[in-house]
């Protein structure tokens, strides 16, 4: 039982930590931001126009794909507003599509519902709502869930772990056999982990591509798969597909005709031609996410698909030899030290690899200090940062084991050779002393099994009988329990128990930094937050939605020269407005004055001034019902007072509409 308790144990919790992380994966993606962002839009979000715009346009952070029916505007009785029709107004930098609305529409609140897809193949989604002539009551409700959300996001986010996954299954598990242990392709154990690798990558890269119509807020149906293959994304997947046909060939060769070959010379042929085979199909099945997501959208896109690239073959061959020194740790117990000290090699230049990369891409998408602790995608950077940290001091605890166990092997290895010699001579004896009697030859062979089964110590002599049936029997009985006295040698060994311990608890550390790997795939880069929050701080500030109460004190120079301006806008709004004008006196009194003017100028835009022309309700108060602001902005505003024939003033303040 010795022998497979541990086996069992690691195959169980493997599978448990993998299971947590998928649904950890998994959890996190659905929360996740998407990696375009809307920065504009006419009108803007809560504005009033006093008049029907033509049309509703949206700009974007980045370039993004709209479909049919992408852009939706609602009457607040819930009937479509805007003609169906999408119109691309992207002019170089500049992302902005629209559609045209139908003439002669009411006044109200409408809400304008999109979707889009982002260039790095995340979907995105919002809803606004502006008003012609007065906001109204909105019947229609506003969206709630996000594209990419609910049950198909969660398995979209599952699909897309278990592919990262099978990837670094595949091509670490191969790398490993490759470069570090060759003799271990005729392992069984190492056979299924790469095969499961493949299996998993494709079955996830199928999913993926069945579910893509419907996360991105697409109707599932004949012609999805058909629109789906159209995009960047689709022809990505296929690729993947096509590359992974050429994958299942690699381990065909590799645990076929590479573990039959003998002559030393033509393994070596065959073991280059496989690595330099191996290395483009990794590559291209890499290539597959770099074309298609992060890398291929914002800043030095041609420097960053290829710096991608090698990020994943390098958490590939790290993790993914990581998980076949394990399986070969635990499975097979005849796996040389020096098969561990290539691997750590392995390893460390795939950090150094990691780390030159991480750097880089650090700075692309995060973009400056503040946004590491400021935004979502900062802050899974950093736990990213602080996983691999503590995945580097765990492997260097590995290393350690490993220096040990390769020491304790060096002063082994005279006492072997001492052993076998002996064991040689005692088996020659054991042999001349055993022809004269076949039925003594099997009572030694029973005996020699019952010792050995019962635990015992020295090997029975054993000499071969003349049955061939027998003797082959006898063999098999000596090699099983070779075997088993040599797991059990192993089993004891406290440099190999600490080694398969630590790299337990490297397996783990590493399944969870995948899992944190792939919501950073789904997460919108630092960068990108904050430029769409510049562009918003760009624009002109929101004010409350409440109307504009301002008090302004004036001296026209002549007797009963001073006194206040109370004037209220209401709503405070872009579009028409009712204007309320006070004049009080020195004593807070209404203050009955000839005449009274406003005017409005926006100077940034060069609009104005406007004047207006308030009518005289009673004493001290005088009132205007249609006040046209057309846009928002910083407005100036000049109320002129007369109070006598020659006796007048005019005073100004900037105040924001919105």
């Amino acid at each position: 039982m010795t022998a497979t308790a541990p086996r069992f144990g690691a195959a169980r919790v493997l599978w448990l930590i993998l299971a947590t992380a998928a649904l950890l994966g998994s959890v996190l993606s659905g929360t996740a931001s998407a990696h375009a962002a809307l920065t504009g839009s006419t009108p803007k979000d809560g504005a009033v126009v006093a008049t029907a715009p033509k049309d509703v346009t949206l700009t974007f952070s980045e370039q993004v794909a709209m479909g049919d029916d992408a852009i939706r505007v609602l009457e607040p009785s819930g009937k479509r507003a805007d003609t169906g029709e999408l119109r691309d107004l992207c002019s170089g930098a500049v992302v902005k599509y629209g559609v045209d609305l139908h003439s002669g529409l009411p006044e109200g609140t409408y809400t304008v519902a999109w979707r889009a897809v982002s260039a790095d193949s995340h979907p995105i989604s919002g809803a606004f709502t502006f008003s012609i002539g007065a906001p109204s009551k909105t019947t229609v409700a506003l969206p709630k869930e996000e594209a990419g959300g609910g049950v198909v996001g969660v398995l979209y986010g599952i699909a897309r772990y278990v592919s990262y996954g099978g990837f670094v299954l595949l091509v670490g598990g191969a790398a490993f056999v490759l470069a570090c242990w060759p003799r271990g392709a005729a392992v069984r154990p190492l056979q299924r982990l790469v095969v499961r690798g493949w299996a998993a990558l494709t079955a996830a890269t199928l999913a993926l591509l069945l579910l893509r119509a419907p996360y991105t807020g697409a109707d599932f149906g004949p012609g999805s798969l058909g629109a789906v293959l159209e995009t960047k994304t689709g022809a990505a997947l296929v690729s993947r597909l096509l590359l992974l046909g050429a994958a299942a060939l690699f381990v065909a060769v590799l645990f076929g005709a590479y573990t039959r070959r003998e002559d030393e010379g033509e393994k070596k042929d065959l073991t280059f031609g496989l690595a330099i085979g191996g290395t483009v199909v990794a590559a291209g099945i890499a290539g597959t996410w770099a074309l298609s997501e992060h890398a291929s959208a914002g800043l030095q896109p041609l420097v960053a698909m290829p710096v991608d690239i090698l990020h994943l073959l390098a958490m590939a061959a790290w993790l993914g030899g990581l998980a076949a020194l394990l399986v070969a740790l635990y499975r097979e117990p005849s796996v040389e030290g020096s098969a561990v000290r290539r691997f750590s090699r392995v390893a460390f230049g795939s950090v150094v690899v990691l780390a030159a990369t991480g750097v880089y891409q650090s700075w692309r998408q995060v973009g400056s200090w503040s946004a590491l602790t400021g935004t979502a995608y900062g802050r899974l950077l950093l736990l990213k940062v602080a996983l691999v940290a503590v995945l580097v001091a765990v492997a260097w605890l590995s290393r350690r084991w490993t220096r040990r166990m390769a020491e304790t092997a060096v002063a082994a290895a005279p006492e072997d050779a001492a052993g076998e010699a002996e064991g040689r001579d005692s088996e020659g004896g054991d042999l001349e002393a055993g022809e004269d009697s076949e039925a003594g030859d099997v009572e030694a062979g029973d005996a020699e099994a019952g010792d050995a089964d019962a635990g015992g110590g020295a090997a029975v002599p054993v000499t071969v009988p003349d049955d061939p049936e027998r003797a082959a029997q006898l063999a098999r009985q000596r090699a099983v329990l070779a075997a088993a006295r040599a797991k059990r040698a192993r089993d004891a060994d406290p440099e190999r128990a600490g080694l398969r311990r630590s790299v337990l608890a490297e397996a783990g550390v590493a399944v969870v930094l995948l899992a944190v790997t792939t919501v950073l795939t789904t997460t919108e880069p630092g960068r990108t937050v904050e430029e769409a929050g510049a562009a918003q701080t760009s624009a002109p500030a929101a004010v409350p939605d409440r109307p504009l109460d301002l008090t302004l004190p004036f001296d026209t120079g002549g007797v009963n020269g001073k006194g206040t301006v109370r004037l209220t806008l209401d709503p405070g709004r872009s579009g028409r407005n009712a204007m309320h004008v006070y004049v009080d006196g020195p004593g807070g009194r209404p203050l009955d004055v000839p005449e009274l003017k406003v005017a409005y100028t926006l100077e940034s835009k060069q609009i104005g001034p406007l004047p207006v022309l308030p009518e005289r309700v009673a004493a001290g108060h005088w009132s205007s019902t249609a006040v046209q602001v057309p846009m928002p902005g910083e407005w100036k505003l000049q109320v002129t007072v007369r109070t006598s024939d020659i006796d007048q003033t005019t005073i100004a303040k900037n105040v924001k509409i919105g």
